[in-house]
C-alpha cells in the first residue's frame, strides 16, 4: 500500500508534561486517603419492610443460575429482572446466550412485560472480596432497577458478563478492557495502535456508557483507561439499536459501577512475565445513605504495545501506567439519589523497535549521521485522559428519569526520535492533539399503559480540539532530492465539534409474544469542517414463539460523525517541496457516514443447559468511516469510502451444569469499500485511482474470528479453587497483495490479502482461602498463550497501516491479594 508522509498539527516543542508523574502518584496519595478517612459502615436506611420478598422472576428458557454464565440476549423490557444468584465464589467462563430472557447472572435482565417498577436485588460486586452488596431489597436495589427501565436493550443483541465472569477470564481484573470485550461475539482483535479491536466489521465507531451516561470520547491511544476493577457488570449491545442510542453505533459497551457496600476491598499485586509489576487496590463502603467506592492500580511493563517482530522480548518497549477511579452516591430519598464518578489515567509509552535497518531515506543528507540502527531508535508517546459525571436519577411511579452533566479532558503527545525519523523517514514530526468535552444528558421512560412504555431524552456535546505539530523536513528540489539542511515548519489548528441528538420511542406489545419497540432520533452535527443533519428511524420486533425458541428482527437508520480528534487538518500545501509533500493534493473534509442496518436472529434452548443462536446483519452506507496510520505518527486519522458494505453472521452457543460452564463464539463477517472521497492525500495516486472504481476490503476486515472458553470450580471447607481455558483464534486482518492495479504492475491491490490464520489459547488457575471471618486470601496463576505461538496481527502493508505488529509471546503471570 503506497501512502504519502502524513502532516500532523500540534503544539510547538517541548514535552509539555513533565510534571504529569508526581502530579499523577499525588492523585493516587489523595484517593488512597479518602478511602480510609470514610468512617465504619452503616447499612442504608430505607423505608422498605424488612420482609419484603423479591419478586419471583418470569419463566425463561435458561439454565439454572449456577453457574453463572453472561448471555447473548435478544431482550424486550428489563421490567421485572430475576434477582442475581447468590455470592458466587467460583469463576465462570463468559458464555453468550442468544435468549430472550437473560439469566440471573446478567445485570440488568429482562422479562416480557410493561409491570411498573419493582423492588429487586442489586447485582453482586463479584470475586473474592468483602465489598460486597446490602440486603436484598434497598433502595439502591430499586434505583439500580428503576435505572435500567430507562434504557433497555428492545431487541438489539445485548452480550453480559458480570464482575464474577471477568474474574475466571484471563487475567481476570488485570486484563486490559478490550480483552473482555474481544471474548463477545463478532469482535476482532488487532493492535494497540490500530484501536485493539474491531466489532462487527467497524473500525471503531463504539460507545462507551457508565451508569446509563454517555463518555465522551477521547484521543485513541494505546492505554485504555477503562478498569475491569470497578466494574459489576458490562454488556456490548450490537445490531439493530433503539433510538436511544447514536452517533456511534458499532457497539454499546454499556457499564454499571459497583455500588452499595458494606465496608471492605481488596489489595493485590501482580506480576511475571515482561517485568510486569502491577499494584492494585479497590475498597468501598456505606455511611448511612452514602456509598462510595474507589480503585487504584500501578502498571510497570516491557511490553507495552505490540511488538514489530516475532521475538520474545520487544526492544524499545516500556510503559507505565496510572489509573484511578471513584464512585459516590447519596440516597435523597427512596426515589431518587445522586452520585458522582470520575477517572484519571497517565501513561507513558516507549515505540518498539524493529532492528537491522539502516538504510537512510535519503543518503548523505546534510547534518544526517553517517549510520543509524532501527534497534536505537527512541520514539515515545504520552497520554492522559480524566473524565466525571454527576448525575441526578428520579423514579417516581411510572415516571423515571435520570439527568447527568459530564466532561473530559484528553491529551495524546507522540515525540519522535528527532536524528533517527529524519535518517529513516525524511521526517521526524512532534504531535500533540488534546481534545476537551463537555456535555448534559436527559433519559426517561413512561409506563403509559399495560401495553405502551413510552422512552425519550436528549443528549448535547461540545468538543475542542487542540492540535499542535512541529515537523522537521528535508527542502527538496523538483526531482525529489534534499536540496539544503533539515527545517521545522509549524503547524497549529484549533477545531471545534457540536453533537446533538433527540429521540421518542415507544415499546408496544401487541400480543404477550410479540413486541415491537419503534422509534426515531434526530440527530446534529455542527464542525469546524462539517455542518449535517438526520432523522433515523428505528424498528425492532421481538417473537417468544415457545418457551425455548425466540426471534428477533429489526432495522436501524444510523448517523455517524467523524471523530473530531482524528479529523486531519487541512494544510497540504506547507509541505510542498519538502520531504514530507504529498503526491496527491485533494483533501476534501471527512464527512459524516449514513447506513441503513438491517439484522435478524434467533436463539434455541436445546436442552437444559444447553442453548445455542444464530444472528445476521447487513449495512449499507454512504461516506463510510474508516481511521488509519500514515507516516510515523501513531495517532489515527479519519478518511472515508464514498460507498461501504457489512456484513456477516455470529454463531453462539452454551452449556452450563453444577459447577462446569462452557462457551463458543464463531463469527463470519465481510466489510468493504469503494472510492476515497475525503482526506485523499493520505494516500498514493496510483492506490487512489484504483480504489475510485474497484470494491476493495477493508484493513479491519477478518473474515472469521472465534473464542472459546471453559471453566469448572469447586467449594471447599477453607475455601475453593477455580480453573479456567479460553481462546481467541482469527483468519487475519487485511494486509496488500492478491495481485497487481491494472494500471501500476508492480502496485499490489490495496488489503487484497491477508496475514496468517493465528489463535492464543490461554489457562489458569486460582485458589481462595478465607483466612478467617472478613479476609480471604487469593492466589491465582495466569499463563497466556500456553503455546507460545508466534502470530502477526499486522504485516506494516495496508490501507493506514504503517508498522508490523505481533501478538504477545507466551507470558506466565502470578496474583497474591487478600481481600478484607
Amino acid at each position: 500500500m503506497k501512502s504519502n508522509f502524513k502532516k500532523q498539527s500540534v503544539r510547538h516543542g517541548g514535552r509539555g508534561c513533565e510534571a504529569c508523574p508526581d502530579y499523577v502518584r499525588a492523585s493516587f496519595v489523595v484517593v488512597i486517603v479518602v478511602a480510609l478517612s470514610c468512617g465504619h459502615v452503616v447499612l442504608a436506611q430505607t423505608d422498605n419492610p424488612p420482609d419484603t420478598a423479591v419478586p419471583e422472576t418470569a419463566p425463561t428458557n435458561n439454565p439454572p443460575a449456577t453457574p453463572v454464565v453472561p448471555t447473548m440476549s435478544e431482550t424486550n423490557n428489563p421490567s421485572v429482572p430475576p434477582p442475581p444468584p447468590p455470592a458466587i465464589e467460583s469463576p465462570v467462563v463468559p458464555v453468550p446466550l442468544a435468549t430472550n430472557t437473560p439469566p440471573a447472572a446478567a445485570t440488568p435482565a429482562t422479562t416480557e412485560t410493561n409491570a411498573p417498577v419493582v423492588a429487586s436485588v442489586p447485582a453482586s460486586s463479584g470475586n473474592s472480596t468483602n465489598v460486597s452488596t446490602l440486603p436484598e431489597v434497598t433502595v439502591y436495589g430499586k434505583l439500580d432497577q428503576a435505572r435500567s427501565q430507562i434504557q433497555p436493550d428492545l431487541g438489539a443483541t445485548a452480550y453480559a458478563v458480570s464482575a464474577p465472569q471477568i474474574a475466571s477470564e484471563s487475567q481476570g481484573e488485570n486484563a486490559p478492557f478490550n480483552q473482555i470485550v474481544l471474548r463477545a461475539p463478532g469482535v476482532a482483535q488487532d493492535s494497540a495502535a490500530n484501536g485493539d479491536l474491531h466489532v462487527r466489521g467497524e473500525h471503531a465507531n463504539l460507545q462507551y456508557r457508565i451508569n446509563g451516561v454517555l463518555l465522551p470520547e477521547g484521543i485513541t491511544g494505546f492505554g485504555l483507561e477503562l478498569d475491569p476493577r470497578f466494574v459489576n457488570s458490562m454488556e456490548l449491545i450490537t445490531g439493530s439499536l433503539p433510538a436511544q442510542y447514536g452517533f456511534r453505533t458499532a457497539g454499546i459497551v454499556d457499564i454499571q459501577t459497583k455500588s452499595g457496600f458494606e465496608n471492605g476491598g481488596e489489595a493485590e499485586m501482580y506480576g511475571g512475565s515482561y517485568d510486569t509489576r502491577r499494584p492494585s487496590f479497590e475498597y468501598g463502603g456505606t455511611q448511612g445513605k452514602f456509598s462510595y467506592f474507589v480503585d487504584g492500580s500501578y502498571d510497570q511493563n516491557g511490553i507495552g504495545i505490540e511488538n514489530p517482530t516475532g521475538s520474545a522480548i520487544p526492544i524499545h518497549d516500556d510503559t507505565q501506567q496510572y489509573k484511578g477511579f471513584g464512585y459516590l452516591s447519596y440516597i435523597l430519598d427512596d426515589t431518587s439519589r445522586i452520585s458522582l464518578m470520575g477517572s484519571t489515567s497517565y501513561s507513558t509509552f516507549q515505540i518498539p523497535n524493529a532492528p537491522g535497518n539502516t538504510t537512510p531515506a535519503f543518503a548523505n543528507a546534510p547534518g544526517q549521521p553517517p549510520t543509524f540502527d532501527s534497534a536505537n531508535l527512541n520514539e515515545n508517546q504520552d497520554e492522559r485522559n480524566y473524565y466525571g459525571v454527576l448525575a441526578y436519577q428520579k423514579s417516581a411511579g411510572d415516571l423515571n428519569f435520570q439527568a447527568a452533566a459530564y466532561g473530559r479532558y484528553s491529551e495524546v503527545h507522540f515525540l519522535p526520535d528527532p536524528v533517527g525519523d529524519l535518517y529513516f523517514d525524511g521526517v521526524a514530526t512532534d504531535i500533540n492533539r488534546s481534545l476537551d468535552s463537555g456535555g448534559f444528558q436527559l433519559d426517561g421512560s413512561y409506563l403509559l399503559n399495560d401495553q405502551h412504555t413510552l422512552r425519550a431524552g436528549v443528549m448535547v456535546l461540545q468538543e475542542f480540539l487542540t492540535s499542535d505539530t512541529t515537523t522537521t523536513v528535508y527542502p527538496t528540489n523538483s526531482s525529489g532530492a534534499v536540496s539544503g539542511p533539515a527545517f521545522p515548519i509549524v503547524d497549529n489548528g484549533h477545531q471545534h465539534a457540536t453533537f446533538f441528538g433527540i429521540y421518542l420511542q415507544d415499546e408496544w406489545k401487541i400480543v404477550p409474544q410479540l413486541t415491537v419497540n419503534y422509534g426515531a432520533r434526530f440527530d446534529l452535527y455542527s464542525s469546524s469542517f462539517d455542518d449535517e443533519n438526520q432523522v433515523s428511524p428505528r424498528v425492532n420486533l421481538i417473537y417468544q414463539a415457545t418457551d425455548e425458541t425466540a426471534l428477533h428482527a429489526g432495522y436501524a437508520r444510523y448517523f455517524t460523525p467523524p471523530p473530531l480528534e482524528n479529523v486531519p487538518a487541512s494544510t497540504v500545501s506547507q509541505f510542498d517541496g519538502t520531504s514530507n509533500e504529498s503526491e496527491v493534493k485533494q483533501d476534501d473534509p471527512v464527512k459524516a457516514e449514513r447506513a441503513n442496518y438491517f439484522d435478524a436472529g434467533i436463539s434455541q434452548k436445546l436442552a437444559p443447559g444447553l442453548q445455542v443462536g444464530v444472528d445476521g446483519y447487513y449495512k449499507e452506507a454512504r461516506n463510510q468511516l474508516d481511521d488509519g496510520l500514515f507516516g510515523q505518527s501513531q495517532i489515527l486519522s479519519a478518511f472515508n469510502y464514498r460507498e461501504g458494505r457489512v456484513y456477516g453472521v455470529e454463531f453462539t452457543g452454551s452449556y452450563a451444569t453444577n459447577g462446569f460452564s462452557s462457551y463458543a463464539n464463531v463469527a463470519y463477517s465481510v466489510a468493504q469499500g469503494k472510492d476515497w472521497d475525503s482526506s485523499q492525500f493520505l494516500f498514493g495516486a496510483s492506490d487512489l485511482a484504483y480504489v475510485q472504481n474497484h470494491w476493495i476490503y477493508l484493513d479491519h476486515d477478518q473474515r472469521v474470528s472465534g473464542s472459546f472458553g471453559a471453566a469448572y470450580s469447586w467449594k471447599q471447607v477453607h475455601g475453593s479453587t477455580h480453573v479456567y481455558a479460553d481462546a481467541i483464534y482469527g483468519t487475519g486482518l487485511r494486509q496488500d497483495g492478491g495481485g497487481f492495479e491494472p494500471n501500476d504492475p508492480t502496485a499490489p491491490i490495496p488489503n487484497g490479502a491477508t496475514v496468517p490464520a493465528y489463535y492464543s489459547l490461554n489457562m489458569g488457575v486460582e485458589q481462595d482461602a478465607k483466612l478467617d471471618k472478613h479476609r480471604v486470601l487469593k492466589m491465582r496463576l495466569d499463563v497466556v498463550n500456553i503455546t507460545d505461538k508466534v502470530y502477526e496481527l499486522r504485516s506494516g502493508t495496508g490501507v493506514g497501516v504503517n508498522a508490523a505488529q505481533y501478538g504477545m509471546r507466551r507470558g506466565v503471570f502470578g496474583t497474591l491479594g487478600l481481600a478484607f
